[in-house]
C-alpha cells in the first residue's frame, strides 16, 4: 500500500476507505456484538500512541505491546497466553486489521457459529472460509472435505487441507468447484486447545510463553514481554500449527470480504462514478475511465485519456502505476529499500 503505508504509519491506521482507519473500522464491527473488555490489540509498540489515538476508549491494558516483529504465530500465542491468564477456557479469535466487511450481520452470525462449534468441540479448530467469487492469485484457498453434521441449519465442513496460492489457471479451476474457499485467515478456538497446540508445534513459543504469563496484569507485564517475546523465532501461523491440524470445522460464508494487501482491492471495493473511477482529493478528470486516483495533498492532480490506473499521490512520493501491476508495490518498495532511500519508508 506505499506509498500511504508506511513504516511509523502502515495501512492499518490509515483512512482511505472512509473517514474512519482500517483499524477503527475493524474495531467498531466488533463492538457491534461485543463489549470493550472482549477486544484486545496486538501492535508494535511504535504503533501504540496511535493506536490509543484512534480508540481512546480501549483502556490500556488490552493493548498487547510488541518490541520487534516476529510474525504471527508469535503475536498471536502472546495474546492468547494474555487471554488464557485471565480466562483459561475462553473463546479465542484471530481478526486482523487491515480486513474489509461488507455485510456485517454475515460476519457476525460466521463468528458466532464459530464459537458454537468450538465451545461444542473444544479440540477442534474453527475456521471461516469466503466463497470466492473470482479467481484470486493472491489469496490461499482451504480444501473442504466432507458435509459436517451439526445441529441446526448452518453449513459446516470437515476441512481437508489449506492450498497455498494459485496461479491463474489453478485459481479458475477452484471457482468452479463446490470445495474451495478463500482462506481470510479467521481462526476461532478455545484458548487452552489453542495454547496445547503451540506446545505440540511450536514448543519453544509455548515455553516462552511459559515465562511470561506470571507477568500478565502486573508492573512487571513489559518488561517480560521485552525479555522473551525477541526470543521467539519468526514463523507465521499458518505454517506454523494451522497446515498441521487434523481437525478443523470449516463454515462457508459470503460477507463482502477482501483483505486489503494493494490499491486494486481498494478500487473495487470503494463506490465508483459513472466512469469507474474511485476518487479522493483535488483532482481534473478528462476522459479517465476505470481508475483509482487519491490525492493525499493539496497539490491538483490531473489526468487525461487513462484508463485502469491506479494513481496515489502523497507529500513526498507518487504511485502510478496500472490496475493490473498493482501487486508489483511490494517490488517498488523493495528497490527502495536497495537504494536505501529510508526516508521513503
Amino acid at each position: 500500500m506505499w506509498p500511504l503505508s508506511r513504516n511509523a504509519t502502515p495501512k492499518q491506521l490509515q483512512s482511505f476507505l472512509g473517514k474512519e482507519s482500517l483499524l477503527q473500522k475493524t474495531y467498531h464491527r466488533l463492538r457491534r456484538f461485543l463489549s470493550v473488555r472482549d477486544i484486545l490489540i496486538a501492535t508494535n509498540t511504535k504503533h501504540v500512541q496511535f493506536l490509543r489515538r484512534q480508540l481512546p476508549k480501549l483502556p490500556p491494558s488490552q493493548i498487547i505491546s510488541e518490541p520487534v516483529k516476529r510474525d504471527t504465530a508469535a503475536a498471536i500465542g502472546l495474546a492468547a497466553a494474555k487471554i488464557s491468564h485471565m480466562h483459561p477456557h475462553e473463546t479465542v479469535a484471530v481478526v486482523y486489521a487491515d480486513h474489509v466487511v461488507l455485510n456485517e450481520r454475515a460476519y457476525q452470525e460466521s463468528m458466532r457459529l464459530a464459537d458454537r462449534l468450538v465451545t461444542a468441540y473444544p479440540t477442534h479448530t474453527a475456521l471461516v472460509g469466503i466463497e470466492p467469487t473470482y479467481p484470486e492469485t493472491g489469496y490461499g484457498y482451504i480444501k473442504l472435505a466432507k458435509r459436517f453434521r451439526f445441529p441446526g441449519k448452518a453449513k459446516v465442513y470437515v476441512g481437508d487441507r489449506f492450498v497455498e496460492k494459485p496461479d491463474a489457471e489453478r485459481a479458475k479451476k477452484f471457482i468452479k468447484r463446490w470445495d474451495y474457499l478463500w482462506n481470510p485467515g479467521m481462526f476461532v478456538w478455545k484458548v487452552d486447545h489453542l495454547l496445547a497446540l503451540y506446545k505440540k508445534y511450536l514448543p519453544q513459543h509455548f515455553h516462552l510463553l511459559e515465562q511470561v504469563s506470571p507477568s500478565f496484569g502486573t508492573a512487571q507485564e513489559q518488561s517480560a514481554i521485552g525479555k522473551f517475546f525477541p526470543r521467539m523465532k519468526p514463523i507465521s501461523i499458518d505454517f506454523g500449527i494451522m497446515e498441521k491440524l487434523k481437525r478443523m470445522l470449516v463454515i462457508p460464508a459470503s460477507m463482502g470480504w477482501a483483505d486489503i494487501g494493494h490499491w486494486r482491492t481498494v478500487h473495487e471495493m470503494s463506490a465508483s462514478d459513472g466512469d469507474g473511477n474511485m476518487v479522493r482529493g483535488r483532482h481534473v478528470n478528462v476522459h479517465t475511465k476505470k481508475s483509482l486516483v487519491l490525492n493525499f495533498t493539496d497539490r491538483l492532480v490531473a489526468t487525461a485519456g487513462l484508463s485502469n490506473l491506479i494513481v496515489v499521490n502523497t507529500e513526498d512520493a507518487v504511485l502510478v502505476c496500472d490496475r493490473e501491476h498493482a501487486q508489483d508495490v511490494k517490488k517498488i518498495v523493495e528497490v527502495i529499500k536497495k537504494k536505501k532511500w529510508l526516508q521513503y519508508l
